[in-house]
């Protein structure tokens, strides 16, 4: 799951893995960055979940997490998870630096 290259600013739409629990995306290089649901839900950078991580009741993680739904915003994903979260909105930039760690 490493890459230097960040996400394609056209990429196509990303692909989310028959078992929901990845989504890939193609890096501008042409190569394939993917990133499990689990990954993505503890990296969530909306307000509530901030303040949750603030107020110490930010879970540690979410085993079985699901990417049930992504809509692509042009500069970034909004992507709703099976626990019904989905408020946050992750700009490709954001997503390539996951990607690299």
């Amino acid at each position: 799951m490493s890459t230097s290259q960040p996400i394609a600013a056209d990429s196509p739409t990303c692909e989310v893995s028959v078992d929901l629990a990845s989504l890939s995306m193609i890096a501008t290089g042409g190569s394939r960055v993917t990133l499990t649901a689990e990954e993505l839900r503890l990296s969530c950078k909306c307000a509530h979940c901030i303040r949750a991580r603030f107020d110490e009741r930010f879970p540690n993680r979410f085993p079985g997490i699901a990417i049930v739904e992504v809509a692509d915003l042009g500069y970034g994903l909004n992507i709703l998870f099976s626990d019904g979260h989905n408020r946050g909105i992750y700009p490709k930039s954001y997503l390539a630096s996951l990607a690299e760690h």
